[in-house]
């Protein structure tokens, strides 16, 4: 068999195993490392929810929305449940008995038994527990020894008789002592790390990492590995990356799979190969990387590399979505801004979203000359994050106190948010939360209502009362507050407080996903999922699924790079564009493509357009009008591809016709000017010049040029296409101006040549004459009366 055989072979038998073992990976709910903390899905949150039930962060309950198929499959596996309950307390005690004797027995003789090296009892095995120093010891311990070797006793009282072993070798000692260094300089590093946010220190901290990754220490080797690719702190290396990933891969890191099927899939240090990164993607998947199960849900989506199925990438996008979902806290995540590089150099005015520092200077300098409105714009700044301000409780709080103490509901609210939600800064208090969140909704504040409302909702600081949870929620709801419009929709779906009504909760999330609020987003999701309330669309929940997903931690990587960029590191900024282009980030797509289209010198001159081409397409595939001219572009300039203007023309044509974009009417006008890849018709060229024009007022003024030539060019064409002799052979001048024509032509010639003459007469008056020539004038003082006083 061939190579193409073998992968195709190893291919299929992914495949089989693919069910099962995603399932598992669902279940257990198994986290990306980069998130640091273990989340659970929806579906284990919600499990045995009842009428009445407090719901969860706002996300809905599938058990409610089963179609009537599916409860009848509970209820058949319900029944058969309870007969085989009932058949078990048919059992005598004594049976049971018997059988459990006999599972205990079996359990003892798998456990291992620890054998004694060397010692006073070498190959006798060990007793736990033993005494020793008046301490019972249950395991191996290294008490006692200055070298830090495990040991045990093979007796209960090593004093007594003095029977020991080792519990290892010296082999193992070395290397077990080896990997706790490891772990402690690792440690260290890490607390360097997230206690710091100095360059100067985290590059310190990334030195410890280096050196516990040449202990081979696994964490520390995957950090050190991402550094290396991304250039974070350490000098960027594609190749020693490679190194680290396929190392990884070998010890079962999911990680180093990841990531090695990212490298063959950019082909960034090897020969690019969708083959193999769709395996190695496919093993992190199974590993629990929810990076990985985002690229493979992107893949099947778009169906790049693999058979497009919408019901794979909703198996991988909705595990995804899960963990996004659940790490939702009540003040919300951080922001992320989404900043297009191509649009930022092209528009320089457009305003990208991303403040100066000058004007956050001038917000501060308001802030503290207490202007309450900037204390409260400030506070939620760092309170989120976003726009170029980091992430700073601390900061958030001083400004939102300030701005309550004069006064303002908005800031009590966020107060109440802070204090109910509770992090490092700001301890979590349901009674001071409730509170502020009292005094922000007697003053008619949306945000405090809604607080108000989760209060009741979840009975936090007050008892469980779902009919007033409900009434705050409303009236947060009808002042356009998201989080009221959300949990709103939470109970009509899940009938707490109210009758359940699909329609209602459709209606609520629907107007809080207009908002942005990512739940909206992911309860929307699995309506459309799940046919609840809607008609079943798996292409609508994998789109929703898809924008949650985006939502994730990861997508903090979009303002690394950018900011990679703006300090002129387009290599280190171009590989995280392409790893969040493989994620299915348009905006990355777009970004990797603008900055290999500048001859980005981290891939060969040779493959620069043809790699920008790839991602322009996946982008303009996604919507982004820009992105599709540029693919027209290309094909009509041979920019990583031959030129091809009827390639090009359909590029425009749908630019034109689906985003009704200017610069591609203005190029189907040309190329109907022109006839290229398409039939000469300059009344087609005028038509869509006119449209240009009136889509954009920047167009004007090109299209004007633009028609004055094309009605130069349509005159010379209809002077060519008539003989001029018989029509002025059929010219009659008498008829036309009359029997003296010649008189008044010889009149006017007569009168130009008599204004050419004035002029040129005029010209020779005006020359001037050289300076030694002119007389010398003496200059008369003036009177002194008009002489100007001291």
């Amino acid at each position: 068999m061939g190579r193409r055989e073998c992968l195709g072979v190893l291919l299929l038998c992914l495949a089989a195993l693919w069910a099962g073992r995603l399932a598992a990976a669902d279940e257990e709910g198994n986290q990306e490392e980069s998130l640091e903390s273990k989340t659970l899905s929806a579906e284990d949150q919600v499990k045995d929810h009842s009428t009445g039930t407090p719901v969860v962060a706002g996300q809905i309950f599938l058990e409610s929305g089963k179609s009537d198929s599916q409860s009848e499959d509970e209820e058949n596996f319900q029944s058969q449940e309870e007969e085989k309950e009932n058949s078990l307390e048919e059992l005598n005690s004594l049976e049971m008995s018997n059988l459990l004797n006999k599972d205990l027995e079996e359990a003892e003789m798998q456990s291992p038994v620890l054998t004694a090296i060397g010692g006073t009892a070498d190959g006798e095995p060990c007793h736990f527990p033993f005494l020793f120093m008046e301490k019972e010891y249950v395991e191996c311990t290294a008490d006692g020894r200055e070298d830090g070797r495990l040991w045990c006793a093979t007796t209960y009282d090593y004093k007594k008789d003095q029977k020991w072993g080792f519990c290892e070798t010296e082999e193992q000692s070395n290397k077990r002592r080896q990997m706790q260094e490891a772990e402690d300089v690792y440690q260290t590093g890490m607390k360097i790390l997230n206690g710091s946010s100095k360059k100067a220190q985290k590059k310190e901290a990334y030195q410890y990492l280096l050196k516990a990754a040449d202990m081979n220490h696994t964490k520390a080797m995957e950090k050190v590995s991402y550094a290396l690719l991304f250039g974070d702190y350490l000098k960027q290396n594609i190749q020693s990356s490679k190194e680290l990933f396929e190392k990884l891969t070998e010890e079962g890191s999911p990680k180093g799979q990841m990531a090695l099927g990212f490298l063959y899939a950019s082909g960034l240090g090897v020969n690019s190969s969708q083959a193999k990164a769709l395996v190695y993607y496919t093993f992190g998947a199974l590993g629990g990387n929810l990076i990985a199960h985002m690229i493979l849900g992107y893949r099947y989506w778009a169906g790049i590399g693999v058979l497009q199925s919408c019901e794979s990438a909703l198996t991988h996008y909705r595990l995804v979505a899960n963990h996004v979902a659940s790490d939702i806290s009540l003040t919300g995540g951080t922001v992320v801004q989404r900043i297009r590089l191509a649009d930022e150099v092209e528009n320089p005015g457009m305003a990208s979203g991303m403040l100066e520092e000058d004007l956050i200077q001038y917000y501060q300098f308001l802030a503290e000359k207490g202007d309450v409105q900037a204390q409260v714009g400030l506070g939620q700044l760092h309170l989120h994050g976003g726009r170029g301000v980091e992430q700073n409780h601390q900061r958030a709080f001083e400004y939102f106190n300030q701005a309550a103490n004069a006064g303002n509901s908005h800031a009590m609210a966020f107060l109440g948010k802070m204090y109910s939600e509770g992090s490092d800064v700001v301890p979590q208090s349901n009674e001071t939360a409730l509170q502020y969140f009292k005094k922000a909704a007697d003053m008619g504040n949306p945000v405090g209502q809604s607080g108000l409302g989760m209060a009741y909702l979840y009975g936090r600081g007050v008892p469980v009362n779902y009919e007033l949870a409900l009434k705050y929620f409303q009236k947060a709801a009808e002042q356009g507050w998201v989080d009221g419009q959300l949990q709103l929709g939470s109970m009509y779906y899940n009938g707490i407080g109210v009758k359940r009504d699909y329609k209602q909760a459709l209606k609520y999330f629907n107007l809080a996903s207009q908002g942005g609020h990512i739940l909206a987003f992911y309860n929307l999701a699995q309506m459309h999922a799940t046919g609840t309330g809607v008609m079943r669309s798996c292409h609508t929940a994998v789109e929703l699924f898809k924008n949650v997903c985006e939502r994730g931690r990861w997508s903090e990587r979009l303002m690394t790079a950018y900011n990679s960029y703006k300090d002129g590191d387009s290599n280190s900024a171009v590989v995280q564009y392409l790893l969040l282009a493989e994620q299915g980030y348009e905006v990355a797509q777009s970004n990797a493509a603008f900055i290999l289209d500048q001859k980005a010198s981290i891939v060969g001159e040779n493959e620069t357009y043809p790699r920008a081409l790839l991602h322009w397409n996946r982008a303009a595939s996604q919507g982004y009008t820009v992105a599709r001219i540029k693919l027209g572009d290309y094909h009509f300039y041979g920019f990583g591809t031959d030129v091809d203007y009827e390639t090009a023309f359909i590029h425009y044509r749908l630019a034109s016709e689906q985003q009704h974009s200017a610069q591609a009417m203005f190029n189907l006008g040309y190329m109907h000017e022109k006839g290229l890849g398409i039939k000469q018709d300059i009344h087609l060229a005028k038509r869509f010049y006119d449209m240009a024009a009136e889509a954009s007022p920047d167009a004007q003024v090109p299209v004007f040029l633009a028609l004055c030539k094309l009605g130069v060019i349509y005159s010379l064409q209809y002077v060519r296409e008539i003989n001029i002799r018989e029509v002025f052979s059929h010219i009659d001048m008498d008829q036309l101006l009359g029997p003296e024509w010649d008189l008044y032509l010889m009149t006017i010639i007569a009168l130009l040549l008599g204004t050419i003459i004035a002029y040129r007469q005029r010209q020779h008056q005006a020359i001037p004459r050289p300076a030694g020539l002119r007389p010398a004038v003496p200059q008369q003082e003036p009177p002194p009366e008009h002489q100007p006083p001291q």
